[in-house]
């Protein structure tokens, strides 16, 4: 099976025949296979031929994890207790330098390498004092392919170490040694001293984003409690003349954790979060929860710092304590009981805001990229240490806990209430059969692989676009208006909204069964969704809006609810945004559309041979002031369209941002919008 291009620019899969493949034998010349073709790559030359197998991607992604390697590195070296001060800068030309006071890289010869330590750590993979548990107890980057994948994936790397009163440094090239480890003087500190430029002709990608940083830094402080972690950006000066930088350190860890994910959003319902620090055979276990005013549980797990995205044996472990000792404190008191009402496993945890952190020396990973724990014995020590806290607080805080529990019976109720609306809409025949919206213009094709899906704002818009599309692959559903802000909604009012069931309808997904429309945490510690994507009818939903201050709202929104409760398909990178133009400039008959300000200059200048005044520039301030045929060559055809995939690379911080956007509290906000004013583009 082969995928060649379509006229339209799609790419689509060819079976071969027996017909198929004799032509494709004769136009084929033969080839030897034999010992010549095998080839082996030496050194770091494989990081360099298949960079996504050792750093995911070599998008933005891929780029920020160069940053997190050589971080963890320092981390590390704190875990150790050897290293308590991490500064982190981004310099002008976007290389990055990470600095720490631990002990520094050994510089010593290593005799079965023939050469200085320094440069087998940042040469051979597989090499590092994590792998002798004497060195570290605990470690993030088990594989021992972290800095010597930052080497080689860098057209320029130094090393600074400072050790046993003296000072080394070495310098690569693409991941060769320049010179070998040489002595450059004397100095009273310890620690080592990185700074990489990643390779341009590698990444497709190579400006660091402040933001995801700044995110990832503060995540590493909350996770270990008394380290002082330092950004500074010097590709930005501040009012004053000082660059823009943040400080990190928490001495609370988790507690202030889960406090700065709820923030004033998201009021929490007891005085302080429920806090517990202990070790259970010989795993280091931390955990910090609080229940709020929400109607989503937001979990966060974490191993030797590495966030575990997909769960596993470690949030197993807590959803288990929360839910036995929460049942049975209900039962005890006879709570239940006298409410009326059925309890699931999923009402203990509505308005649930926790962060799992243990630290384990043999961790069982799927896979480099760290996302689920499979460590059968971590389970158990997370319920004994979870459970154990949360019966002693509940006994101890009778009042918090009937707080807790009212909470419990709330979701309970409204979770049948959510159960009726579902049955309502389904007895109606819009999500159990095969029935569609009817503002829905559908396409032709039935493959959901190459079928796509634009949420357009506006009948006005939805019209045009109905008219300038591909019918074969394209379907069109226009929103009309704003859809519900479900940050702030029950689950049965987002079911009774229409745009919002629409949406669901169109998609082909399902519910399952006896789930609420949050997500929920399995037995493995896996998140499972509410909904049945199995017969999801596109592959990519593309969301189309104005590109004004409503239009952005209106995104904002839709993002909210797929982020909220349809976040498999965010997972999946089927989400995109779609960007039409801003301008379209014109001179006689030569037109040329802008997305930025910087294009909209520069095809001024250029049309107008240095007379910008004499060229027409037209603001697109909505999509219904393009005909069809210019909204399809801008923002629908294939082949010069720009989408903007949406991805989450940080969930915490993810979570936190719509809370904070789409929440009650007015001044979060605000205070956001003042801090982040200057790098809005407005129409004025």
């Amino acid at each position: 099976m082969f995928s060649t291009r379509r006229p339209d620019g799609l790419f689509h899969d060819l079976i071969l025949t027996p017909a198929h493949m004799s032509e494709t034998k004769e136009k084929t010349p033969q080839s030897d296979y034999s010992a010549d073709s095998i080839q082996v790559l030496e050194g770091l030359e494989a990081v360099r031929k298949r960079p996504s197998m050792y750093i995911g991607d070599t998008g933005m992604k891929g780029l920020h994890h160069l940053v997190w390697e050589v971080v963890d590195n320092s981390i590390d070296e704190a875990l150790a207790g050897h290293c308590d001060l991490i500064n982190v800068t981004i310099n002008e030309d976007n290389s990055v330098t990470v600095r720490d006071n631990g002990r520094g890289i050994p510089v010593d010869f290593h005799a079965k390498e023939g050469r200085s330590a320094l440069e087998v750590v940042l040469t051979v993979l597989h090499a590092g004092g994590k792998f002798d548990k004497g060195s570290y107890k605990v470690s993030g980057g088990l594989h021992g392919v972290g800095v010597s994948c930052v080497n080689a994936l860098s057209t320029d790397l130094k090393v600074t170490v400072r050790r046993n009163g003296h000072m080394y440094e070495q310098e690569y090239k693409i991941g060769i040694p320049q010179y070998d480890v040489k002595e450059v003087g004397d100095s009273d500190e310890h620690g080592t001293e990185v700074r990489f430029l990643p390779d341009a002709s590698i990444f497709t990608e190579t400006e660091y984003r402040y933001d995801t940083v700044a995110g990832r830094l503060r995540d590493l402080s909350y996770l270990n409690k008394g380290i002082r972690i330092t950004l500074i950006d010097r590709r930005e000066t501040l009012e004053g003349g000082a660059f823009r930088g943040e400080e990190f350190y928490s001495t609370g860890g988790l507690r202030d954790f889960v406090q700065y994910l709820d923030g004033e959003q998201r009021p929490s319902l007891l005085s302080e979060p429920i806090y517990v620090e202990s070790e259970k055979g010989g795993t280091p276990v931390e955990v910090a929860l609080q229940y709020n005013t929400s109607y989503q549980e937001n979990v966060y797990s974490y191993v030797n710092n590495i966030n575990t995205i997909e769960g596993g044996t470690h949030v197993a472990g807590f959803r288990s304590a929360v839910t036995r000792v929460l049942k049975t404190y209900g039962d005890k008191n006879k709570l239940f009981e006298k409410a009326k009402v059925e309890i699931t496993g999923d009402d203990f945890r509505e308005g649930l805001t926790a962060v799992i952190s243990v630290k384990v020396a043999e961790p069982q990973f799927e896979g480099q990229t760290k996302t689920k724990l499979g460590n059968s014995d971590v389970s158990g020590a997370v319920n004994s240490v979870v459970g154990e806290i949360l019966t002693q607080y509940l006994d101890e805080n009778p009042n918090q806990a009937n707080r807790i529990m009212e909470k419990v019976i709330l979701a309970a109720k409204a979770r049948i209430a959510a159960r009726k609306a579902k049955d309502m809409v389904q007895r109606k025949g819009v999500l159990s059969s095969n029935s569609l919206p009817g503002k829905l213009a559908d396409c032709s094709e039935s493959d959901p692989e190459i079928c796509e899906l634009y949420l357009v704002e506006g009948d006005s818009a939805g019209g045009t676009a109905k008219q300038g599309r591909n019918r074969a692959f394209q379907a069109i559903l226009p929103l009309r208006g704003k859809i519900l802000n479900v940050e702030k909604a029950q689950e049965h009012r987002i079911l009774e909204n229409e745009e919002i069931k629409n949406m669901i309808t169109a998609l082909g997904v399902s519910f399952n069964e006896r789930k609420s429309l949050a997500f929920t945490t399995e037995d493995d510690g896996t998140e499972s969704g509410p909904l049945n994507f199995t017969k999801l009818r596109y592959h990519k939903v593309i969301i189309m809006t104005d590109a004004d201050i409503d239009g952005s709202h209106i995104r904002t929104l839709i993002l909210t609810f797929f982020f909220r409760y349809m976040r498999e398909l965010v997972d999946r990178g089927i989400i995109y945004i779609a960007l039409p133009p801003l301008y379209l400039v014109k001179r006689g008959k030569e037109e040329r559309y802008c997305w930025t300000e910087e294009e909209r200059s520069a095809a001024q200048n250029e049309m107008g041979r240095g007379k910008p005044e004499t060229v027409n520039v037209q603001r697109y301030k909505g999509l219904g002031e393009m005909n069809a045929e210019q909204l399809w060559t801008t923002t629908m055809q294939p082949m010069t369209r720009t989408l903007k995939q949406v991805t989450v690379e940080s969930a915490a911080e993810a979570d936190h941002l719509f809370s904070m956007l789409m929440g009650d509290e007015v001044a979060p906000r605000r205070d956001f919008i003042e801090r982040n004013a200057k790098y809005a583009k407005l129409d004025v």
